[in-house]
């Protein structure tokens, strides 16, 4: 038995490692077997919600804390997160001309919260860890608020669904399952550290299953006009990732929160928007997300690479398990 969950450990680390290959591989095999994956679409919100308990398992209430011992740092963080990331969702679009059902995955996109894989990328890069956690956790519970009202003010008031429907569709795959996994972890803590290093085989698998249904149930699009769409889906997160280093930058913050914030601005909880384009609108309007989820894992996981080659000027981080 304890060879076997020593290999299963393995396994989840070696897919922790390779998160952004598998990621890619998914998108491949939506486009090279796109009946079979697209009926894995509609297992998105299911496939979220579980991504989001995991989430949930990772964190503590004290977690929460740092709102009051840095709140600037926090309330920079966030201001830049559900400002920078809609508008330009919205500039992308104009620049390449996206309208209908794709304006709306994009603004979609932009309003979503932090993505779940955001405070490894973090820790790898060596940012400031606690701070890429509190922002990814607030920015979840101010989801089911903010992500409606900037889609229905930037997407156009004319989308097929009303405010009540999208904080209702977010507070049942995100916020309930999130608030689940905390609770969770308060009261059998012990269970759950032993479960930890098992938890990136659920979110990886989960992430490449969505990826790979969206993109499956959207390979006509992709064949005709993808690369039009993945070079707006690529300057949208290059915008996030550098506005958001240049924001905590202005602000004065130290090179270890420049860098959480710029990780935590430009990664977006794709999940979260292509369940909600799935749900509410159309597959269509789930190909940006499907899109941004390969993509930005590409792009996390080299700046990562990059600054992990260059020191922040300040405190070590500890690790995001810590």
């Amino acid at each position: 038995m304890s060879n076997r969950r020593g290999a299963l450990a393995a396994l989840a680390d070696v897919v922790g490692r390779w998160f952004a290959v598998l990621v890619v591989l998914g998108g491949v095999a939506g486009l090279a077997l796109p009946e079979q994956t697209a009926q894995l679409a509609g297992l998105v919100p299911l496939l979220l919600g579980v991504i989001m308990f995991g989430m949930g398992l990772t964190l503590r209430v004290r977690d929460f804390a740092l709102v009051l011992r840095r709140p600037w740092a926090v309330l920079l963080g966030l201001c830049a997160q559900f400002v920078v990331m809609p508008l330009s969702a919205l500039a992308v679009s104009w620049l390449f001309g996206l309208t209908g059902l794709l304006l709306a995955g994009m603004v979609l996109v932009g309003a979503a919260p932090g993505g779940t894989a955001s405070n490894v990328i973090v820790y790898l890069a060596r940012g400031d860890v606690a701070l890429s956690v509190t922002l990814t956790s607030v920015a979840t519970l101010l989801a089911p608020v903010l992500t409606p009202l900037w889609v229905l003010w930037l997407a156009g008031s004319d989308l097929p669904v009303g405010f009540a429907d999208l904080f209702g569709s977010i507070v049942q795959i995100v916020l309930v399952p999130v608030l689940g996994g905390v609770l969770v972890r308060a009261v059998a803590g012990r269970l759950v550290e032993r479960l930890m290093p098992y938890l990136p085989l659920v979110s990886v698998t989960g992430i490449v299953v969505v990826v790979a249904g969206v993109v499956g149930a959207n390979a006509d699009v992709v064949s005709t006009s993808g690369l039009l769409l993945a070079c707006a889906v690529v300057v949208h997160n290059g915008l996030g990732l550098g506005l958001g280093y240049l924001a905590a930058r202005v602000a004065r913050l130290d090179e270890s929160a420049c860098r959480a914030v710029s990780v935590e601005v430009g990664m977006q909880n794709s999940g979260l928007a292509a369940s909600l384009a799935t749900a509410h609108f159309a597959p269509l309007a789930a190909l940006p997300a499907a899109l941004f989820s390969v993509w930005h894992n590409v792009s996390g996981s080299a700046l990562a690479t990059y600054w992990a080659r260059r020191p922040a000027r300040d405190r070590r981080q500890p690790s995001p398990s810590s």
